[in-house]
């Protein structure tokens, strides 16, 4: 369960994008255009402790772009290459937002939802003390299966489309754009006989696209 807020945000997400987004050697859009908010779906974090999400953004009539992001209460350390900004939270303080693909919480929280089938966390908005459900604004699910060992740290992130996150147990590749690459039909690597993938559709887009794989070794 992924628990909400109703809250302020500055600068919000899409304004750290607008700077972030055109320094990625996988974007190919505008550079002083804010990207607006196609969809989004979240993992839960067993600890409690590091917020999860990954939006779909676009930036006028380009294409999908698929951005995971980590939300921490505090500097994760010896990942200042991975910082996207700093933000204020009217509820939760200062909170350090991060390019997930290189968070070993989102590679425990992505390889989790994909070998258990769960896909992604149900949402709850608490107000007064009150939760409510948040409708998802998008469909996700798992194809294929696999089973693998509990994975631990991350080793190494090969940045691209798709971004390819080395574990110590399995690889997870994770697509930067919606179809993305050029590695076979469906822009990933690996296919449903040696792997499992993480899928989604939303409003606009029917058919589920390949959102990430995740390779056994």
């Amino acid at each position: 369960m992924a628990l909400l807020h109703r809250a302020e945000i500055r600068p919000t997400k899409l304004e750290l994008l607008t700077a972030w987004l055109p320094g990625r050697r996988w974007y190919a859009g505008p550079v002083d255009s804010e990207p607006a908010r196609v969809a989004a779906y979240r993992f839960d974090d067993p600890a409690g402790a590091v917020g999860i999400e990954t939006m779909l953004v676009r930036v006028g009539a380009g294409p999908v772009y698929q951005v995971p992001l980590t939300y921490r209460g505090a500097p994760l350390a010896g990942a200042d290459e991975l910082l996207i900004g700093t933000t204020r939270h009217s509820v939760l303080g200062p909170r350090w937002v991060y390019d997930a693909c290189g968070d070993p919480v989102y590679a425990a929280a992505l390889a989790a939802a994909i070998v258990t089938g769960t896909g992604q966390a149900e949402e709850h908005f608490e107000t007064d003390g009150v939760r409510e459900v948040r409708e998802p604004s998008m469909a996700v699910a798992v194809h294929g299966s696999v089973a693998v060992p509990v994975v631990g740290g991350v080793r190494q992130v090969v940045d691209g489309d798709p971004v390819r996150i080395v574990t110590d147990t399995v690889d997870l590749v994770v697509a930067r754009r919606l179809p993305g690459g050029d590695q076979g039909g469906d822009g990933l690597p690996g296919d449903g006989s040696t792997a499992a993938t993480l899928t989604g559709a939303w409003p606009g887009q029917p058919t589920p696209l390949p959102l990430a794989r995740l390779l056994p070794r």
